[in-house]
């Protein structure tokens, strides 16, 4: 979806980030000492405003859809949740990719003799619930603006490799206020690493988004599986100035997935492209789902650099 008469949306990260980082502001300032908060209220503050600040995504998105396409978008647009036939491979493959590149990097160091890192969860028996959270406010709610909105017109205009690039960095950047607010994790990691591993993630959750049939709720389950599991296969070291070993190896398995994975999903676009009188194309598990031959010709573009 894009703004009306094909311009570009703009206006989405104007409003995604000047409503997350007005709400983020406060607590920044907090952190810094120029607002004096008690310790109780800023961490009950802090867990409540992080949480609504993360919403930005699909505030711009909403806001967009609303201004451009009239007010019966934005439910049109959530209507489409309701639509989970991702196919095996949309299901299985976030769990399986995510999971498998977050235990690799939590398991690796000790084979050169660093300690294991603890699970962050009480227990095991809290995951799945700790899943759908993450899914629905923690994280994967951002998917409705990030990929379900903003990605198409990226796409569009930059090409699959560019604009999924660019939005890795934007998104990187939309997460700045949270690397000076105590009480969250991204005080302690390293930015540069926090980058790669959204660019990675960008490309891997654009090609979950392609092989779904771009079905906008594969991207919150994606996301959510993404966050979900950090606390289970920890790769961070709660503390300041540690190297942080398996974060960067986390880091660098995350960029080369991701751009695995895009490689993929082009070469799979090409094929369809390559057979215009298909009306349908099958999706990795063989359920079939209607292709739009005529949008993104970046796409068709970026498929022949790869002969």
């Amino acid at each position: 979806m894009t703004e009306e008469e094909g311009g570009f949306p703009y206006r989405f990260f104007v409003v995604t980030f000047a409503w997350s980082w007005l709400i983020w502001l406060p607590l920044v300032l907090a952190g810094a000492g120029v607002i004096p908060l008690v310790t109780d209220l800023l961490a009950a503050l802090t867990v409540l405003l992080v949480i609504l600040g993360a919403f930005g995504p699909v505030v711009g998105a909403f806001y967009c859809l609303r201004t451009s396409l009239g007010k019966d978008a934005v439910r049109e647009y959530l209507h489409g949740l309701r639509d989970l036939h991702f196919g095996w491979w949309g299901w299985l493959a976030p769990p399986l990719v995510l999971g498998g590149t977050v235990w690799l990097a939590w398991i690796l160091p000790e084979l050169w003799g660093e300690p294991r890192l603890e699970m962050l969860l009480p227990s095991v028996w809290v995951f799945l619930p700790y899943l759908l959270l993450m899914i629905f406010l923690g994280g994967g709610q951002e998917e409705l603006g990030w990929r379900g909105y903003i990605l198409d017109p990226l796409e569009e205009r930059l090409g699959p490799w560019l604009g999924n690039l660019v939005l890795g960095v934007v998104w990187a950047v939309w997460h700045v206020p949270l690397f000076f607010i105590p009480g969250t994790t991204q005080i302690f990691v390293p930015f540069v690493g926090f980058a790669l591993v959204l660019i990675g993630n960008s490309y891997f959750f654009s090609f979950v988004r392609q092989t779904t049939g771009k079905r906008t709720m594969a991207g919150l389950v994606a996301h959510g599986w993404g966050n979900a599991l950090v606390p289970l296969f920890p790769t961070l070291v709660m503390a300041k100035g540690v190297a942080q070993q398996r974060y960067w190896i986390w880091a660098g398995l995350s960029v080369l997935v991701g751009v695995t994975t895009m490689f993929v999903r082009l070469r799979k676009v090409r094929s369809t492209l390559q057979n215009p009188d298909l009306v349908a194309s099958e999706q990795y598990d063989g359920s079939e789902h209607v292709v739009d031959t005529q949008s993104n010709k970046g796409i068709e573009q970026a498929t022949s650099a790869l002969d």
